[in-house]
């Protein structure tokens, strides 16, 4: 694919869209005697495939901007038929290519900007022995002070037999306009408790859930496959959005704060030039099937 980047470690192949906000576009395990088994959704690494970046903040922004040390900010909508702002722009914008080795690169954003929001970022991705770490990092730019967000969103494949792992504490329930209405004890909602590795819902998911413990587990029986989700301390949020079981895919996002955290709480306040970062490793290995 025309400017992509390629890391290969033998174990598994990382195909790389710096042109599409430094996204993954594919993520492959190289399993001897087979064909490459995607671990995430493939694509071009724009929309519904791959994984994106979430920078500045992830999710949406209600009321047309956020009120921060009694300054009214306004951020407007930045992707079609979305009635809000979403995920920042760094996923929006080309990054550019700072070092890159057959198995190790980092990609640097120098101009972010939306709303009051001027920063810049970097990500690096590496591959050890199979295994994918990812480390995102923002710096504030804007001259005054400003909450800041970080996350991950990958879409990996689903089928009937795919099961999740990743323990939490309650779940943030949402409205007609994917806002917030409420939080709930997982107890109270056990089609969506993850303790053990269970089949996703079949129906509509899209919720936060928080008092996560950073590790989660996806387990594809007919690849006979899983895949090890381990988030940094600071993304102690993940976001479940899974429309259907015939969709072909899940999204499974580790975050640093829940849904309209503008209006609540969860964000990172940081000072000119200050900085905040996370990281997400991804590991795979072969299971027994029966």
């Amino acid at each position: 694919m025309p400017g992509m980047v390629e890391l290969n470690d033998g174990r598994a192949r990382l195909v790389l869209a710096p042109e599409q906000g430094a996204a993954i576009a594919r993520y492959d395990a190289l399993v001897a005697g087979s064909a490459p088994v995607p671990l995430l959704k493939p694509g071009d690494g724009t929309g519904a495939s791959g994984c994106q970046l979430l920078v500045p903040w992830s999710n949406r922004i209600s009321g047309g901007g956020f009120t921060f040390d009694g300054r009214f900010h306004a951020v407007e909508p930045n992707v079609p038929d979305e009635a809000f702002p979403i995920h920042g722009d760094g996923f929006q914008k080309p990054w550019r290519l700072a070092v890159c080795t057959a198995t190790e690169t980092e990609l640097v954003l120098e101009d972010g900007a939306i709303g009051p929001y001027r920063y810049a970022a970097s990500v690096t991705y590496a591959l050890r022995d199979g295994a994918l770490e990812a480390r995102l990092t923002v710096e504030n730019r804007a001259g005054v002070r400003l909450p800041y967000g970080l996350g991950f969103h990958p879409w990996f494949p689903r089928n009937k037999t795919t099961m999740l792992e990743a323990k939490a504490r309650r779940v943030w329930l949402e409205d007609e306009r994917h806002l917030p209405v409420g939080v709930v004890p997982v107890s109270e909602r056990p089609g969506w408790d993850f303790e053990r590795p269970v089949p996703l819902p079949p129906q509509w998911v899209n919720n936060a859930f928080d008092g996560w413990d950073g590790r989660a587990m996806i387990t594809q029986p007919e690849e006979g496959i899983a895949v090890t989700l381990a988030a940094s301390p600071e993304l102690d949020v993940y976001i479940l959005y899974s429309p259907s079981q015939d969709a072909g895919f899940f999204c499974f996002e580790p975050v640093s704060h829940t849904v309209d955290a503008h209006h609540g709480e969860g964000l990172t306040a940081l000072g000119d030039r200050e900085t905040m970062g996370a990281t997400m490793r991804l590991e795979w290995a072969v299971v027994e099937t029966d």
